[in-house]
């Protein structure tokens, strides 16, 4: 019975020896994979937009009733035209080394792109902007002409706002009357000539506001005047 047994086990292992030489599995896993071929050539030449890195490949693709679309075909033409816009980049594009890197000058693009969003609708001209346009005036940089000089003190103050050369003589303690504006100490309607400086600023401001409005509604309507 001991024999029996002693022989079994020598069969398993002689069947278990002849089963690991035969699993390809052992083989091909040290095996590196092959090396795709670097130059890439088509019956149909591809076309090149370098700016864009754009690569179209105009052949069709190599299916039929027997050999369907697969992911394979699609990533393996995919890797072609790869290859291709690499091998066209490095033989037509100047390459420079900088000590940040090796920098590639792409061409200018040539194939037009459709925008992301629609163009921007063209603005209406207010009336001040076409009066400018007309006469040839240009508007002035962003921050120029704030300060203006003031001879009476000999500094520099700014046009407008807090102590601008628009407040000129609101606070003065002696006030010129306008015998044509008004009659005496006090104004017609009961107003006072001290004050009629401040009052004609406000309604220089008012009448700006208003003109701002008007043209705000022009524009929404389309209508230049």
């Amino acid at each position: 019975m001991a024999e029996s047994m002693d022989t079994d086990d020598a069969n398993r292992v002689q069947v278990t020896q002849k089963t690991s030489s035969n699993n390809p599995t052992t083989t091909t896993s040290s095996q590196k994979p092959a090396r795709l071929p670097a130059k890439i050539s088509k019956p149909t030449p591809y076309t090149f937009d370098l700016g864009n890195l754009l690569c179209s490949n105009p052949n069709p693709l190599p299916t039929s009733p027997t050999s369907p679309l697969t992911e394979t075909l699609l990533a393996s033409t995919a890797r072609d035209a790869a290859q291709a816009l690499l091998n066209q980049l490095l033989t037509t594009c100047p390459i420079t080394s900088t000590p940040s890197g090796v920098h590639l000058t792409l061409p200018a693009p040539t194939t037009p792109l459709p925008r992301e969003k629609s163009l921007p609708a063209e603005k209406t001209q207010t009336k001040w902007a076409a009066f400018a346009a007309k006469k040839g005036i240009k508007d002035r940089k962003k921050g120029e002409g704030k300060m203006v000089y003031d001879e009476a003190t000999g500094e520099w103050v700014p046009k407008w706002g807090y102590k601008g050369k628009n407040k000129e003589g609101e606070g003065e303690w002696l006030v010129e009357v306008d015998e044509k504006k008004s009659k005496g100490e006090e104004g017609e309607n009961g107003k006072s000539v001290r004050g009629e400086v401040r009052r004609e600023r406000k309604e220089s401001v008012r009448r700006n506001e208003r003109r701002m409005r008007a043209n705000e509604r022009r524009g929404k309507k389309g209508i230049v005047a």
